[in-house]
């Protein structure tokens, strides 16, 4: 096969070439017998019809396309083998000769892994965390963040007056407040519960008050160690993508920003409202909202390329044993999740957990 490819701008590249003749011609009785099962010939079975009855019902066109589907379809990864391409996603292919006995002549063009140029990664997250050890602050939670919480949890489980109903309880001649809220339901501060150990019994398994500010004070102080170890890694991979020399394929960008919306949409879904009408109420079409998610796309795109090539330089990867465990527990809780899938997703999230703190023992 004559090839010759051409690498294009945002990781892509143009392959051009042709099957030899004799091999495209090896696909004409396949493609003729696929295309006799699917049509309908009066008189015969599907994929019963002779050659002859076939080719007087069948346009010659439509063999010829059907013939070139298979051809390169049966020889695309050995295009990309033996040329060295790591293709990735789905191919833009175009026919540019076909004709019976001749060469078939393409050209395809596909996004390519793009090359990934990294920065010193150690360096960047030392600094990070040095940075931010610079900052004065305490991880302790302190008796007026435990306060505040408590009464948070004492109006969550106040009764709700529906504002509604109280306009209904405005007296006659009253005026009503400047900007009322009628459809938000409002605790009743009034009638907080009050806050002993009968109460927080019912929250879960406290024995007394005391018991429980104890355990609350605990699961608050882990929120803020994981809030400030967040933060830690947001700035490690703030640092490394500025850094880093890489051009994303467009692919990868459309990907994350489809993935993006989906979670909006599955949000808004759960709310139990249509996506179409909350477009509507923030004025914006499909199109505008994946624009206003781009940037946000590239940088998962970039992030997902970089944490890849980081694992490849230190040889990281995630414990068999613990994909194994993380994948029966997907399984567990999402009874139609695809195995192979969760897999995939395990061993992406425990490899890069291990990245993390790899960079973080810097």
């Amino acid at each position: 096969m004559q090839i010759k490819v051409t690498k294009l701008p945002k990781s892509e590249v143009s392959i051009e070439g042709e099957l030899p003749s004799d091999l495209f011609e090896s696909y004409y009785q396949k493609a003729l017998k696929k295309l006799g099962e699917s049509t309908k010939i009066d008189g015969f079975r599907p994929g019963k019809a002779p050659e002859n009855v076939l080719l007087s019902n069948i346009p010659e066109i439509s063999i010829l396309e059907e013939m070139a589907e298979m051809a390169i379809a049966d020889n695309y990864v050995k295009i990309l083998e033996e040329n060295r391409i790591d293709a990735i996603g789905r191919p833009e292919i175009g026919i540019t000769k076909l004709a019976r006995k001749n060469p078939l002549g393409f050209k395809i063009k596909t996004a390519v892994l793009p090359e990934v140029q990294l920065p010193d990664y150690k360096k960047i997250a030392k600094k990070a965390i040095a940075d931010e050890k610079k900052e004065t602050k305490t991880l302790e939670v302190t008796d007026e963040e435990l306060e505040a919480t408590i009464m948070d949890i004492r109006k969550s489980r106040a009764p709700k007056i529906h504002m509604k109903d109280m306009a209904h309880k405005h007296k006659e001649g009253e005026e009503p407040h400047e900007h009322p809220e009628p459809e938000a339901d409002k605790p009743a501060t009034e009638q907080l519960p009050e806050f002993n150990d009968e109460f927080v019994k019912g929250l879960g398994p406290f024995q007394n008050v005391e018991d429980f500010k104890a355990k609350l004070r605990e699961n608050m102080k882990i929120e803020k160690e994981n809030a400030e170890k967040e933060k830690i890694r947001i700035k490690i991979i703030e640092g490394i993508i500025e850094k880093s020399e890489i051009d994303v394929p467009e692919l990868l960008v459309d990907s994350e920003v489809d993935r993006i919306i989906y979670k909006v949409e599955s949000d808004i879904t759960q709310m139990g409202l249509k996506f179409e009408d909350y477009l509507k109420h923030i004025n914006k079409t499909p199109e505008d909202l994946r624009k206003d998610f781009r940037a946000d796309g590239e940088k998962k795109a970039k992030l997902s390329l970089i944490l890849n090539e980081i694992a490849k330089a230190e040889d990281i990867k995630a414990d068999p044993e613990a994909v194994a465990k993380e994948v029966a527990l997907i399984l567990e809780h999402y009874k139609e999740a695809d195995p192979e899938r969760a897999r995939m997703h395990a061993e992406n999230v425990l490899t890069n957990d291990k990245i993390f703190q790899m960079l973080e023992s810097q």
